[in-house]
């Protein structure tokens, strides 16, 4: 998985927004206004932030050397990826759906309710 990769997964999610809330250097990917993947645009290399569960966040953290505790972030509820070979490109769909499907519960029911407008 690329950037490109990254931007045309995460904007093919039902109500998404690609923001630049931090400055030029952070991509940050929004449903209904809450941030569920940031990544750098200035690395040489992809990396990228997801929520996840914090036991699910563990767990993935001592099964894969290429998912870390979410840099500059709260590590309980945020993971860094590293993409590095050592895990598939749907692996990593996998890992940005569960940050999506996260954020998207903790939705108010009137946001959710708007989400489904969208197509």
């Amino acid at each position: 998985m690329n950037i490109e990769d990254l931007r045309v997964y995460c904007l093919s999610k039902k109500g998404v927004e690609e923001t630049l809330p931090f400055g030029p250097e952070t991509l940050v990917y929004k449903v209904m206004g809450k941030a569920f993947l940031l990544t750098g645009l200035d690395a040489l290399t992809l990396s990228f932030n997801v929520k996840c569960d914090p036991e699910k966040a563990v767990t993935l953290r001592e099964e894969h050397s290429c998912i870390l505790p979410g840099f500059h972030m709260n590590k309980k509820h945020w993971n860094t990826i590293e993409p590095d070979g050592s895990v598939s490109d749907k692996f990593l769909c996998e890992q940005i759906d569960h940050s999506y499907e996260l954020v998207v519960s903790g939705l108010t029911k009137k946001q959710r309710q708007d989400l489904d407008k969208y197509f």
